[in-house]
């Protein structure tokens, strides 16, 4: 389990097919980790592209991080990866938080990125779509725990089980987090977004409360396409197989 550091903290990789000519990095979104990409959906992209997960500050095996939850100081953690692998230009995709990460890296550093995916962003001005991070946390974990046994065939211990209660326990109540994300209420209204040139897949689950935020998004970006999947903010553990064709045929298939 590769452990890099990156500006001065302790960072939690994963890299699949190292060998491809093209990079894919995927952001998962808060109070989860980069498994929810790992089991089902990275394995596809892998077979034509090089993907790299990571885990987010404080997430995961990350380091714990009290304050920089902002989008600033997230999009700068990514390019200092980025830096630190050697990687010039990739494709981007990011889940739920993860999401607005992904569009603020577009924003910044429009030369180091080809194509953007983005699923289940919420617009961070919604009290709903803000709430969905506090809502679904709790089920991403029992995703996650019935997901690694089915995938792994081995049950989760009762120490994990505790050890990611106190991760979660710990990012409620003693980051920064939600007051960081209260900085980012003026996102989707602000002139920068409509100026992405990306290719842009949004991915947003038919009975999501996020879906209006896609709708929006498509709106705003003129290189922007939303398809619905069936299923709700969760829909990457919902339907990993469709989230992975879907990305699988945009990345490969959309022009440079």
């Amino acid at each position: 389990m590769p452990i890099l550091t990156v500006n001065g903290k302790s960072v939690h990789i994963q890299e699949l097919n190292k060998g491809a000519a093209e990079t894919i990095i995927l952001i998962h979104g808060m109070f989860s980790n980069l498994s929810v990409y790992y089991f089902n959906i990275a394995p596809l992209l892998a077979t034509q592209f090089h993907v790299v997960l990571y885990d987010l500050k404080s997430h995961g095996m990350s380091e714990k991080v009290l304050e920089g939850y902002d989008l600033e100081s997230m999009t700068d953690d990514l390019l200092h990866l980025m830096e630190a692998l050697e990687l010039k230009k990739v494709h981007l995709g990011g889940y739920s938080f993860g999401g607005l990460i992904a569009l603020k890296m577009a924003i910044r550093f429009p030369e180091r990125i080809h194509k953007l995916a983005v699923i289940e962003a919420p617009d961070p001005n919604d009290d709903k779509t803000r709430g969905i991070i506090d809502e679904y946390s709790r089920e991403f974990l029992e995703h996650y725990v019935e997901n690694f046994t089915d995938t792994t065939k081995v049950k989760m211990g009762k120490r994990q089980m505790e050890r990611n209660h106190r991760m979660y326990e710990y990012l409620f109540y003693q980051t920064s987090i939600k007051a960081d994300m209260e900085l980012e209420k003026g996102f989707f209204a602000s002139a920068a977004i409509p100026t992405i040139e990306q290719p842009t897949l949004l991915l947003y689950g038919t009975d999501s409360n996020c879906l209006n935020a896609g709708k929006q998004l498509e709106g705003i970006m003129d290189q922007a396409s939303l398809i619905a999947v069936p299923g709700d903010h969760n829909i990457p553990i919902q339907e990993p197989l469709v989230i992975a064709e879907a990305l699988f045929h945009f990345f490969k298939e959309t022009p440079n």
